[in-house]
């Protein structure tokens, strides 16, 4: 990837321009961690790179960047620019191109992520970025209020990489998220949510989380339960547990949620229970209440039925046999017969079963 990203700056420099890798590929490098994204910076501006790269892809707006597909990687290239008032806390208004990346870095949030690289891998240190580096320190570009007040979702970013990297806040950033917080509530549910799934999702989540609660982000951020989140190896359990009504969650997440917030008030290791909702829910609740759910696979293995198909009778047999028209009674009759035979009350054959319901029903 890096080798890539070094034929891309030699070719823009070549046409004239200044150029540099910058941001979190930077930052990894000197961590020695792997990094899947690398942007470039230049002052070069896109209808330049259009005509340098010819497949690459306009901006879609005056905020973008020329996207470049190089042998596969993507890269993401911004002209230096400078930006005007932000508005609604999270975005500016406007930019203008200049011809300094001294400019360009200055607006950038962290130092850690103000570093360059040139096409020799040389790095270039406008901001400190390496001594915070060094002293795993988050520390803003500038003056740290007017960061957050321009955008409120970069204390989000500050505590999302402190947690990644296992790195401090310092004292003035600290100071300016304590002050600046009520800002958060400026930003939509579904960007918040965003920058809170990386920081549950990370190998450090705990510390990523006792960092919102002791900067008092919880109430601001609307996330009620946070402070009773002990287990942080489901994104879908870390938000069953804060049981938010807020946050935009798609289909298939809000299902997640329901059945994790289902199975923690259930016994997980109750028959009809594994059965309903299976190993993996039952498993994740089990282990969030601090048990020990190395059985609870074995256990559903064993069950002498796993759904509805597996009993020896249909439901087409049933409505004939009791002459019946379908209806909601038949769900009751379902799972009377499932829970008798998990419980094995019932043996699962097809004799069994009709004098069972021919005595019930």
């Amino acid at each position: 990837m890096l080798d890539n990203a070094i034929k891309v700056l030699e070719m823009i420099e070549n046409n004239g321009y200044e150029v540099y890798i910058v941001g979190g590929f930077v930052r990894d490098y000197l961590l020695d961690n792997s990094s899947n994204d690398i942007d470039i910076t230049t002052n070069a501006i896109p209808k330049d790179l259009i005509k340098i790269f010819p497949n690459a892809e306009f901006p879609k707006n005056d905020l973008g960047a020329v996207t470049l597909y190089f042998n596969d990687v993507r890269f993401e290239i911004t002209t230096y620019r400078v930006e005007s008032e932000y508005i609604n806390n999270r975005r500016p208004s406007s930019i203008s191109y200049t011809n300094s990346v001294d400019e360009d870095i200055t607006r950038r949030d962290f130092t850690i992520n103000g570093l360059l690289m040139d096409k020799n891998k040389k790095i270039i240190d406008l901001v400190g970025g390496k001594k915070d580096l060094e002293d795993h320190i988050i520390r803003c570009i500038g003056d740290s209020n007017k960061k957050f007040s321009d955008d409120a979702l970069r204390m989000l970013r500050a505590i999302r990489f402190a947690a990644k990297l296992n790195f401090i806040i310092d004292k003035d950033t600290v100071d300016a998220i304590k002050k600046n917080k009520f800002l958060l509530k400026n930003i939509s549910y579904d960007r918040k949510k965003d920058e809170l799934n990386k920081i549950f999702m990370c190998h450090n989540a705990k510390y990523g989380i006792k960092l919102i609660l002791d900067l008092g982000l919880d109430s601001i951020l609307e996330l009620p339960n946070l402070k009773m989140v002990t287990y942080t190896d489901n994104l879908c359990a870390i938000w069953a547990i804060i049981d938010s009504k807020l946050y935009p969650f798609s289909k298939g997440e809000r299902e997640q949620v329901n059945k994790i917030k289902a199975c923690l008030k259930l016994d997980n290791f109750d028959n009809y229970v594994l059965y309903e909702y299976g190993p993996y829910y039952n498993t994740i609740a089990v282990n969030m209440k601090g048990g020990d759910s190395r059985n609870i696979s074995l256990r559903y293995n064993n069950l002498p039925i796993h759904s509805f198909k597996d009993v020896d009778i249909s439901i087409s047999y049933l409505l004939k046999l009791l002459n019946k028209e379908s209806g909601d009674w038949i769900n009751d009759m379902k799972t009377d017969i499932e829970k008798n035979i998990l419980y094995n009350k019932l043996d699962n054959n097809k004799d069994d079963i009709v004098k069972y319901i021919l005595e019930k029903y």
